[in-house]
């Protein structure tokens, strides 16, 4: 079965945007190798994290800040796809 990803998000302060930007875009990257994704409003303010089915693969307060959605589309590539060619995203 195809993964899914879930972006858990803060809707205080304001982050359903910056979450539908990202699972558009890993919608489009990995649009053969992607069951879904949910984008979660939390319940727990400032959270913002990314999981692969239930392995975390990023949150903003352990990483002290946001991350490059290319840095995310690697990662997730890693996991899901390893030989998947990013294109431009893979370019340093």
């Amino acid at each position: 079965m195809k993964p899914s990803i879930k972006i858990e998000y803060c809707p205080k302060c304001h982050w359903m945007m910056k979450a539908a930007y990202m699972g558009q875009e890993f919608l489009t990257t990995f649009s053969d190798e992607l069951y879904s994704v949910e984008l979660i409003p939390s319940e727990v303010s400032g959270r913002y994290t990314i999981y692969i089915g239930d392995k975390k693969i990023f949150d903003r307060k352990e990483a002290g800040q946001f991350i490059e959605v290319k840095l995310l589309k690697q990662t997730i590539r890693d996991i899901i796809a390893p030989g998947k060619d990013l294109g431009h995203s893979d370019k340093k």
